[in-house]
């Protein structure tokens, strides 16, 4: 909680709360159904290991999401689909940060939207929807479209084609929000409007020297 409160200080003791009953809970549940790997499950704020004394917890859920806020403060109101959500990442701790926000999390794996549906209940967290499905199945249209890297971007523009909200009501334009690493020159090369945001930018943690939220805009499509 020191490393979320240090990059956002302004969270009100309900999120707090929230942020601070993840890791048990998303422990119980994995101890029933394995939705993060056991390495990551006992690292799920962050990885910063200063001594081999210090117990390492890893930024590759909570706070990895939360790099996606760095570069977009969604405004109230505003729609967001979590693709390939898995355990609730970035979905879950972006709905904690943006509770007038509406977030829908989709995935093909049953037992893992169980799971997020249960934590949710659990730190009374409202403004969460899950859909045992492809995203292609998806009959909706959303302002942003969030995702941790689950496919090449030209796959990923595919699956979400024709779900972009023709109304702007952000500082962005409407479109793909993506959690990335590495090289993506040769992967976004055909793309004129897409952007990088590195996160070594925002966070100091060496985790985050290659990690990037990639915006592509995308236009509304009947």
């Amino acid at each position: 909680m020191e490393l979320i409160l240090k990059y956002f200080p302004d969270l009100t003791e309900i999120q707090i709360q929230q942020f601070e009953a993840l890791e048990e809970l998303y422990k119980d549940w994995n101890s029933k159904i394995n939705v993060i790997s056991r390495k990551d499950i006992d690292e799920l704020y962050l990885k910063h290991i200063a001594s081999s004394l210090i117990p390492s917890i890893n930024l590759k859920h909570v706070l990895h999401s939360l790099g996606i806020a760095k570069v977009m403060n969604f405004t109230d109101g505003s729609s967001i689909l979590d693709v390939g959500t898995g355990g609730g990442f970035p979905g879950v701790p972006l709905a904690i940060l943006y509770p007038q926000c509406q977030f829908h999390l989709v995935d093909s794996i049953n037992k893992k939207l169980k799971v997020i549906n249960a934590v949710c209940e659990a730190i009374e967290l409202t403004n969460v929807k899950t859909t045992h499905s492809r995203v292609e199945a998806i009959d909706e249209t959303f302002d942003f479209i969030v995702s941790r890297a689950v496919t090449t971007m030209p796959e990923f523009t595919t699956w979400v084609k024709g779900k972009i909200a023709r109304t702007q009501k952000n500082e962005l334009k409407n479109g793909i929000l993506y959690l990335k690493g590495g090289d993506l020159t040769e992967e976004l090369k055909q793309y004129k409007t897409v952007k990088a945001f590195l996160l070594s930018d925002y966070f100091e943690e060496p985790f985050f020297e290659t990690k990037k939220v990639i915006h592509l805009p995308l236009k509304y499509k009947v």
